[in-house]
This record gives C-alpha cells, structure tokens and sequence, in this order.
C-alpha cells in the first residue's frame, strides 16, 4: 500500500488475479476476485465473512452503532426496525422532493456568466447532501450549513484513510490521537451535530405527544416500535442511523455524478447521444416520474460509470474461521477484500474493461461481475 491512494498498491496483475494476498504487519489480507467465491462470501455464506471490525473502528465517530457498520442479530435487529424508513425512499415519494433540489441547482447555475467554470465535485456533493436533508427530514439544507458539513465530511475522509493506514501499521493510539485522529474525532462531531440540531426538537416533540406529522424518513424513524421491547429508538440510535443514511446516501451519490459528468466531458459522442434521448423523450415536457424508464442510454451510461468507478471500490470483511479459496487457506480473523475496482476492470470479465463503452450494456454482460452496490442482503 502506498501513501497517496489505495489504488497506488495495486499492479497489472492485479486486475488479472483471481485471488490475491498481501502480508500486513498487523495482519493478513486477501482480495478475491472469483466471482463464484464473492457471491459465497456476500450471499451465500454471509455469515462467516461480517463486515470487518476495523471497518466499525474506523467509522464509529460519525455512524457510531448503525446498521453499515453492525454485523449478526443487531444488524439483523436494525435492518427490521429500518424496514419502514426505507419504504419512504422509493422513488414514487421522492421524486417530486428530487427535482425541487435539482430546481434549487440550476438556480443557482444561472447566475453564473457563460463559459464559468464550476467546481462539478462541489456542485454534486452539496445537491446530494440537500436532497437527503429534504428526504430524510423534510429540510433544506441552506448554504451555511451545507458549507460546514461538507468540509467535515472532506476532512473526515482524508484523515480517515491516514488512520487506517497509522493502524495497520501498528502506530500506538497517542500517535495516532495526535497526528490526526483528533481531527477526525472533531469532523465526525460536527456533521453529527448539524444532524442533531434538526432531529432534536422533533424527537423532543415526538416524546412529548406534540408531533406534527411528517412524510420523511426521519418521522417514520420516530415512530417504529421495536416489537419485542415496546421500545423506540433512543435519540442516539436515531441519530446514528441518520447519519449512516446520510454518508451512504451523499457521499457515493455525489462521487457517482460527478465522475459521469467527468467521463461524459471527455467524450462528447456519448454526451451527444444523452442529450438526444432527453430531448427525445421529454418532448419540451418538464421530466416527471414516467419519463424516467425511457432513458435507456442514460441509464447504460450511467451504468458504465459506475463499473468504471465504482462508489465503494473495496468492500472490507473478515474471516470467522479457518477457511479455503480457491488454493488459500485463510485464517480465522484475516482481512478479506473484495473489491468492485478490480472485478469491474477484470480483464476475465469484461472487453477492454478500461474503455468507456455505455453500448456494453445493450447486450449480455457478466451480471455476477457487476457489484457497484454490492450483493446480498447487504446491498445498498
């Protein structure tokens, strides 16, 4: 592993192997690429692979104990007490939420003079983050807001891989607590607390029986009773699933956009083609819910972003006991990888996997080779 970017500790070979290993100081490591072994791993035994526990480290000062990081019966716990909150995510009840923040955008596009250039990676994070903000708890996020919680986030993941790696590498936790830790501690506590000011009154308002009523994911989150306790969720409990479903769904939304955008400024023929479907199909109409299953193209291009770049490039689990695959035995407690960057640029699976080519899609693919969300009962 190398010190600028997990992709540095990657070679050619890499994206031709089915298994691989890497000796850590801390540990041992393995990334699968045989897709027969993903599917046991994320489907079939999924059980004897948990989400890694550095994974829950690394996390817990911004999700503290959600169901993205929780594994067995209270992930299991979680997920049925979530059931109704991510009934409210269909996109039936939100679309209409989406365009008024994709309205807000393009208002605020327009008061730049022609030819501006514009940061896209900003512009996608703070409309992702505004959308999850109106979906999750009927609330706009305002500029000001939108402004501290993005620089959080932007330093919570940059000091986030210093300290997987200060970890690996056996640094001792003062170290670690001084030369970044503390910083990342500090971000986790500020977007948790952003997240805060507008849960609060509301779970406040909700205990003291003056709710109002709201169609979001935050109000179905206040009114799910756990049926064997006859309990709610506590305000903590509330608030770190809040902000699992406010990372999940912003940050790899908004890395999603912005690296299409990039890839379709980089070929205007593809970009050409988009435009054509979109004025086909909207026909001068404002785009409504409908209009949605008719962007075929769009969607293969979307498609191929997101196997070019995949919003989570490496899914990290860990060995319950002493197991093979393939030739390795691997031991009870090592690191498994398995890592949609590698399977969607193997050159096993796809044609020119390094190409742009959204047509890839038109036909037959390697279905068990595309895991963009990953697979199993944990997929996003």
């Amino acid at each position: 592993l190398k010190r600028r970017s997990w992709l540095d500790g990657l070679y050619e070979r890499s994206y031709k192997m089915q298994t691989g290993y890497v000796k850590m100081p801390n540990f041992d490591l393995y990334v699968i690429n045989d897709t027969k072994e993903v599917k046991r791993m994320m489907v079939d035994e999924v059980k004897e692979f948990p989400k890694s526990a550095f994974l829950h480290e690394l996390l817990s000062p911004l999700l503290g104990e959600s169901i993205f990081t929780t594994n067995g019966e209270v992930w299991k716990k979680q997920r049925e007490l979530l059931r109704p909150s991510f009934e409210m995510t269909r996109i039936s009840k939100v679309f209409n939420l989406m365009s008024e923040a994709v309205s807000d955008m393009m208002k605020r596009f327009e008061k730049y003079p022609n030819a501006s250039i514009i940061e896209v990676d900003e512009a996608m994070t703070f409309i992702t983050a505004d959308v999850i903000f109106r979906t999750i708890m009927s609330s706009k996020l305002d500029e000001e807001q939108g402004k501290k919680i993005l620089d959080a986030f932007v330093t919570f993941q940059e000091q986030s891989v210093h300290t997987a790696m200060r970890r690996m590498f056996r640094f001792p936790k003062w170290l670690s607590y001084v030369l970044g830790d503390r910083k990342r501690a500090k971000a986790g506590d500020v977007i948790r607390q952003v997240l805060s000011d507008i849960i609060k009154p509301r779970y406040d308002a909700v205990s003291s029986g003056k709710a109002q009523s709201f169609e979001d994911i935050l109000g179905s989150l206040l009114l799910v009773v756990d049926a064997q306790t006859n309990q709610r969720f506590s305000f903590e409990e509330i608030l770190d699933q809040v902000a699992m479903l406010f990372l999940a769904g912003h940050e790899t939304t908004a890395s999603s956009l912005t690296w299409t955008l990039y890839l379709l400024s980089l070929y205007p023929d593809e970009q050409e083609k988009a435009y054509k479907e979109i004025i086909q199909v909207l026909q001068d109409e404002n785009i409504q819910i409908s209009h949605l299953k008719q962007f075929r193209y769009l969607t293969h291009i979307f498609k191929e972003s997101l196997r070019l770049y995949p919003p989570v490039g490496f899914f990290a689990r860990e060995a319950k006991k002493d197991t093979k695959v393939r030739d390795k035995m691997i031991k009870k407690g090592s690191g498994v990888v398995i890592a949609p960057w590698l399977i969607h640029r193997h050159e096993g699976f796809w044609a020119n996997p390094h190409e742009f080519k959204p047509s890839r899609f038109e036909g037959e693919y390697k279905k068990d080779a595309y895991l963009p969300f990953g697979a199993g009962e944990r997929i996003c």
